[in-house]
């Protein structure tokens, strides 16, 4: 049985370690530079996530974070390794898509969650 793959699918993945972004070029024609952080902090996860809805814990203390390793998941996603230890996050191309696509978003909402737990982004 295969994984029907559909939407955009990546065409180019650059990790820029200096500046800890990750670079995605899509066959749709779009170029998305999705920070580290923001990967790590919406990592598909069940230690992100939690075990069933409403339960995502948010992640505190990101900012430096960078990604060690990308290794492909069969022809549908990419397990993301981050420096923190963090390897169990297995992001689809729908996923990452989105990540780009509503990046300033996503962003957003991060922060929001952060100050609302009145957590930050800087490592403890």
């Amino acid at each position: 049985m295969h994984a029907v793959v559909s939407g955009p699918r990546p065409t180019n993945i650059v990790l820029h370690k200096a500046s800890h972004a990750l670079e995605l070029s899509f066959d749709s024609g779009q170029t998305f530079r999705l920070p580290c952080e923001l990967l790590r902090v919406y990592s598909p996860s069940a230690e992100v996530m939690g075990h069933g809805p409403g339960q995502r814990i948010l992640q505190v203390g990101k900012r430096h974070v960078n990604i060690r390793a990308i290794s492909p998941i069969g022809n549908y996603a990419v397990l993301l390794e981050f420096d923190d230890g963090h390897k169990t996050g297995i992001f689809s191309w729908g996923m990452l898509h989105d990540l780009g696509a509503r990046l300033e978003q996503h962003w957003q909402s991060y922060l929001d969650q952060l100050q609302a737990a009145g957590a930050s982004r800087d490592p403890t």
